[in-house]
């Protein structure tokens, strides 16, 4: 039995090395999509690491939460508008390694998308951000600056995008 535990183990340290000891950082976001098929971007606040890129709006996972319920409750605070938990529905995820930066230790996020089709309110930037409705067309010429891990999203975004649009007929 000790060299099959031997093998286990060095496997184990091997994925450790790799890993380098980042730590795990769940982040649940949204892909608010509007009737006319166009999704809410929001502007990184001045000072905060990536500053004037622009992500999908939402915020860490807490202990005890769900993604869901972490997503519903960020996006109250960020965005000033209510959604129910059992409305978002999985649409794709993130996973990105940050190397460390100033002060910080490098951190491996995970990040679930969620599309999101209703709420109430006026989406607006409470913490001072910068909000914009993105078109297809707009993702898809690449000039709107967004994080490393915000970038892989845009492809089953920007399908959603245009299954939404296609439904509602625009406007």
């Amino acid at each position: 039995g000790m060299a099959a535990g031997g093998a286990r183990g060095a496997a184990a340290a091997a994925g450790a090395a790799r890993g380098a000891g980042a730590r795990l950082v769940l982040v649940a976001a949204a892909a608010l999509l509007d009737a006319s098929g166009r999704v809410l971007l929001a502007s990184r606040p001045p000072g905060k690491a990536l500053a004037g890129t622009f992500e999908f709006p939402g915020g860490k996972v807490e202990e005890g939460e769900a993604p869901e319920e972490a997503l519903a409750r960020e996006l109250e605070e960020e965005l000033a508008v209510r959604v129910d938990p059992g409305a978002l529905v999985p649409l794709t995820f993130a996973s990105h390694r940050y190397a460390a930066a100033e002060g910080r230790a490098p951190f491996h996020l995970l990040m679930p998308l969620f599309a999101c089709t209703e709420w109430s309110g006026e989406p607006r930037g409470v913490e001072g951000q910068e909000l914009r409705w993105a078109t297809c067309a707009d993702l898809e010429r690449g000039d709107i600056p967004m994080p490393p891990a915000d970038g892989p999203l845009l492809g089953p975004v920007i399908l959603a995008m245009q299954s939404r649009a296609g439904e509602g007929g625009g406007g």
